[in-house]
């Protein structure tokens, strides 16, 4: 894969950086529970390519901010077309806040 890098960890304002100047983040994983990775790179603009299993799903779901599907190729190459302000206001519904806030409405539900 000559035209792909691999940067190894990154960390803070430099994984930031590379995640907002990447074209697509292509998430390979079959097994993540949630997938926090998904929400950041969406944050920084950069849709997601994944496939359709829990993780991405409950991240991604049918939102236009990445594609799911099982030939990750095909994936990545379609979430080249996702406009990349899709992904930055999606990502800012789960926020600290907002999952926080969300959170504090269900404690009442759980404890009576």
């Amino acid at each position: 894969y000559p035209a792909v890098t691999f940067t190894g960890a990154r960390h803070g304002d430099d994984l930031a950086r590379l995640f907002a100047g990447a074209d697509v983040f292509v998430f390979p994983s079959r097994t993540d529970t949630f997938g926090l990775v998904l929400l950041e790179a969406l944050a920084s603009g950069t849709p997601v390519a994944a496939f359709p299993v829990t993780g991405p799903i409950d991240v991604i779901g049918r939102e236009p901010v990445g594609v799911l599907k099982q030939d990750l190729a095909a994936a990545a190459l379609e979430a080249l077309d996702v406009p990349r302000e899709n992904c930055r206001a999606y990502a800012e519904r789960f926020s600290w806040e907002s999952s926080a806030r969300q959170f504090l409405d269900h404690v009442p539900l759980i404890t009576g």
